[in-house]
């Protein structure tokens, strides 16, 4: 079985970059934005339509749809957000028996539990990710910090809710995960660094 490792995220915590220097130092594969593009090859849906549902806005049947086989799909978007569903599992699925990976996001350390990953979630108090947002461009449309902070919040909560209805879980909840990352007042490389040893 390939070793895979996980990542679930606050917005500007920092979680992405952790993941991809982790991939890179650990000589394995990375997965996150390019999930989407393969979800959406497994569907007839656009890879903006698939990003939408992902990001947790989805319709408000979504989580009674996937999770009772006798329920009466009456609406035509429900059967679309299932259809998005299925296909990030079977993507999902595929990725982890390719190769040793580090999966970003999309519900992998619950989607892919049979296959034992290592799941880790990346967490900051909120001043260190508006400062992480700004610098690496976050805000690039202007918004105020206030703003930016409604922004983060709106993010995390449909990360939340989309999880919540995929996996029945608290996303964020520390007995979902092995190892829960603090990045407040941390360099990423630093943290990356120590991480290699304990994995």
């Amino acid at each position: 079985m390939n070793h895979i490792i996980t990542i679930g995220r606050e917005f500007g915590s920092g979680g992405r970059e952790l993941g991809r220097r982790l991939a890179e130092r650990l000589g394995c594969e990375y997965y996150d934005r390019e999930i989407l593009t393969q979800i959406a090859a497994h569907t007839s849906f656009s890879e903006e339509y698939v990003q939408q549902v992902v990001e947790g806005r989805a319709h408000r049947l979504y989580p009674i749809t996937i999770s009772n086989s006798f329920s009466f799909i009456s609406d035509s978007h429900a059967q679309m957000v299932r259809e998005v569903y299925e296909a990030q599992v079977n993507t999902l699925r595929e990725l982890a028996e390719l190769t040793d990976c580090v999966i970003v996001g999309r519900c992998a350390d619950y989607l892919l539990r049979e296959y034992q990953p290592f799941r880790i979630f990346v967490y900051a108090d909120m001043d260190s990710r508006v400062r992480r947002c700004q610098a690496r461009g976050d805000d690039r449309e202007g918004l105020s910090e206030v703003e930016l902070r409604r922004q983060i919040r709106r993010i995390d909560k449909d990360r939340a809710r989309y999880y919540a209805d995929c996996t029945g879980q608290t996303w964020g909840d520390k007995y979902n995960y092995d190892l829960c990352v603090n990045t407040t007042g941390q360099k990423i490389p630093d943290l990356v660094a120590r991480l290699e040893r304990l994995i």
